[in-house]
């Protein structure tokens, strides 16, 4: 395979990046395979550039084992799993799932570089060649006893790292501990690689009913049932909700005890094409906050490309609850995409109602159409300062929460699968997940508890 420099891996980023081309196009100027290139996005969105800068790659059975754990909990594939560990390569991850696998823990463990000393081998077999002659049956009894106490150290230290999600002096010392009776420390401390000190130490505060143990249980329900997408923070409120008062940074700590953790966000579409119409002002001037409903909404259009299909969201979004009034989802960015999404919008408009509408500078937005749509109804459209994202951060924020939360979160089927998961995450959305600047409520509830209060 080609060698290539991080310069050229960069280059090839950054032009994927860019919007304007696809993986094929850019492995075929460069001389690439396509599934490298991808590795290469994947490797960059998750380390940056000093993923692409070659460090010490001799990995621990304990860190193959966290990668691999990490893999089977979140679902994730060797390449989103090698991009989010810095592993040059997705097939070396492949690799350990098949060596643990076939040969257990072991397998895992690196091996020595370097060919072996000639001199030295054929040294050590003429040493033994006498000594093998003389090998006394209790000699041979206590190997086999040293077998079967590996043997069962490994049994019960494979059994503890999969409840645990990896391997700490803790749970060495815990395995040890059951094992005490039927074999030596002495003997037992060699075979786990820990000092007996370091055992003592664990020993006495080794107890069988963990204090967290109904704590650790309610984070893990939570996780899952929010598919990942809180982290320690919302999960620390959640847990108040069911009577568990601890602080944030306990919560953290128990979650990366059993290795729960969120994922990251990526980059969005982008549809500005120039100006193909009549630009209106930034009427909004990043004034985010409105006190109450249709008031101030924001929009946008996002891509999601999956099993060689592209998709494609519009929704709008009140700024009030930060609610999606209405969204559309079609396989091509044509008008139909924002004009049908606005027609549903302006359903939820109130005798009264004024409102600002925000865009950025996309030629939906310029459309003469589009435009006297808003005029028909009263909206106050604005616009984002060229290249300016900042300008409509509200709306790249939940583009943002969408796809860590759901795009990279989870593996589907097909398109309609996504289809149908995007569907019910909205809903999720709307009526489930929590926002701190909504103290804690989510959009649903906080509409529901501005009504009452009028």
């Amino acid at each position: 395979m080609s060698k290539y420099t991080v310069e050229v891996k960069l280059q090839a980023v950054e032009r994927y990046l860019s919007g304007k081309e696809s993986y094929k196009t850019i492995a075929e100027s460069i001389g690439a395979a396509k599934s490298l290139v991808i590795t290469w996005v994947k490797l960059f969105e998750a380390q940056g550039e000093k993923g692409f800068k070659k460090g010490y790659t001799s990995y621990s059975s304990e860190f193959k084992l966290d990668v691999l754990n990490f893999m089977n909990e979140t679902g994730a594939s060797p390449r989103e799993t090698a991009s989010t560990f810095n592993i040059t390569s997705p097939s070396t991850v492949y690799q350990w799932e098949q060596l643990l696998k076939t040969g257990g823990l072991d397998a895992l463990e690196p091996k020595k570089k370097g060919r072996p000393s000639m001199k030295k081998e054929t040294k050590n077999i003429e040493s033994q060649k006498p000594i093998q002659a003389e090998v006394s049956v209790e000699a041979l009894q206590a190997k086999i006893k040293h077998l079967e106490m590996e043997n069962a150290y490994l049994k019960k230290l494979n059994t503890l790292v999969q409840l645990q999600e990896k391997i700490t002096n803790k749970i060495k010392a815990q395995v040890i501990f059951e094992l005490k009776e039927q074999y030596e420390i002495v003997d037992l401390v060699k075979v786990a690689g820990i000092p007996r000190s370091t055992y003592y130490y664990w020993e006495n505060r080794l107890d069988p009913i963990d204090k967290y143990e109904s704590v650790k249980e309610a984070i893990k329900q939570i996780f899952h049932e929010h598919k990942g997408r809180y982290g320690y923070r919302r999960i620390t409120k959640e847990l108040k909700k069911c009577g568990f008062t601890h602080d944030p940074k306990t919560i953290n700590r128990l979650m990366n005890e059993i290795g729960l953790k969120c994922m990251v966000r990526m980059k969005k579409y982008r549809s500005y094409k120039g100006n193909i119409g009549n630009i209106a002002p930034n009427v909004l001037q990043r004034d985010f906050k409105a006190d109450k409903m249709n008031q101030k909404w924001v929009t946008d259009v996002t891509e999601f490309h999956l099993f060689g299909e592209k998709r494609y969201l519009s929704p709008v979004l009140d700024l009030c609850n930060s609610e999606i009034l209405a969204y559309k989802v079609m396989n091509r960015p044509v008008y139909q995409l924002v004009g049908d999404m606005l027609d549903e919008a302006v359903q939820r408009l109130q005798p009264g109602d004024e409102v600002i509408l925000h865009s950025d500078q996309g030629w939906h937005y310029q459309m003469r159409k589009y435009q006297k749509t808003l005029q028909e109804h009263q909206i106050t459209q604005s616009m984002s300062r060229k290249g300016n994202c900042l300008d409509n951060a509200v709306i790249e924020n939940f583009f943002g929460l969408l796809k860590s939360e759901l795009l990279y979160l989870q593996e589907f089927e097909s398109m309609a699968h996504f289809e149908k998961e995007l569907e019910e995450y909205i809903e999720y959305y709307h009526h489930k997940r929590m926002k701190a600047k909504l103290e804690d409520l989510s959009p649903v509830e906080y509409r529901t508890q501005i009504l009452e209060a009028a």
